[in-house]
């Protein structure tokens, strides 16, 4: 992927090994910057919203994790909305406005970039609770701590067997209270590779600010993704990702 506004910067793998920073619970006195959707004009917290930047040709790239410097156009629709207004020449407009009629380029494969970066960004949080000790992976290991009550998130890989995911949603019930784990939407080998262990198929998150740092990258993966694949705020007990919003400036 290309640089943002400055040819060192390369918003896929921008400090991928700094922590995602959690977001802030409202109703604690903590103010929650917001932006505004160029698509939908709605206002929502700037850590649920996807972040687009120029690089220095004006090119428009994705900065989800809104690093890159110069100034930027928030959007909080999923892939499906943002592809037709891409094709009908509203994303254009918009951008044009966002960014002042500076030259810009709209890459065809932008949604698809968009989402491969948030991919990363899930598989890299992901990575870095596996090196902080914050994660658990192995069926047993997992029914055991679950059923203790210790695991604050459950997640289950696109490809793994039914039986298996209902018996560790039993005990995460039994343990929690929790109705079910996700289903996210890679399968174990990428999980695997994501991880640096072997064959996982099934993940438990021990932590509880661990868990809510992976419920919001993997929400605004899913809610990209679209309804279907979103992820459920009643089922993760945050606030629905997918119903964020973008706005002008940085």
């Amino acid at each position: 992927m290309g640089a943002v506004n400055a040819p060192a910067f390369d918003p896929s793998s921008d400090e991928a090994t700094s922590p995602t920073p959690t977001p802030p619970l409202k109703g604690r006195g903590s103010h929650v910057p917001e932006r505004k959707c160029i698509l939908s004009g709605e206002h929502d917290g700037r850590d649920n919203l996807i972040r687009l930047a120029l690089s220095p040709e004006g090119e428009v790239l994705p900065d989800v994790r809104a690093k890159a410097p110069g100034r930027g156009a928030w959007i909080g629709v999923d892939r499906e909305t943002l592809e037709s207004a891409r094709a009908k020449g509203r994303l254009r407009g918009v951008l044009a406005r966002a960014f002042k009629g500076a030259p810009l380029a709209i890459p065809d494969d932008l949604g698809e970039r968009i989402e491969t970066a948030l991919r990363q960004s899930a598989l890299d949080r992901l990575g870095l609770e596996a090196r902080s000790g914050t994660l658990l992976t192995g069926s047993e290991r997992i029914e055991n701590a679950a059923r203790k009550g210790d695991v604050h998130l459950l997640l289950h890989a696109a490809d793994a067997g039914e039986d298996g995911n209902r018996k560790l949603d039993q005990a995460w019930r039994v343990g929690e209270g929790r109705p079910q784990g996700l289903v996210i939407p890679a399968e174990r080998a990428i999980l695997s590779l994501a991880l640096g262990r072997q064959n996982v198929v099934h993940i438990a998150i021990i932590d509880r600010a661990a868990a809510a740092r992976v419920e919001h990258a993997l929400g605004r993966w899913r809610a990209f993704i679209g309804s279907e694949a979103g992820l459920s705020a009643a089922a993760a007990g945050m606030p629905d990702a997918s119903a964020g919003n973008v706005s002008e400036g940085k």
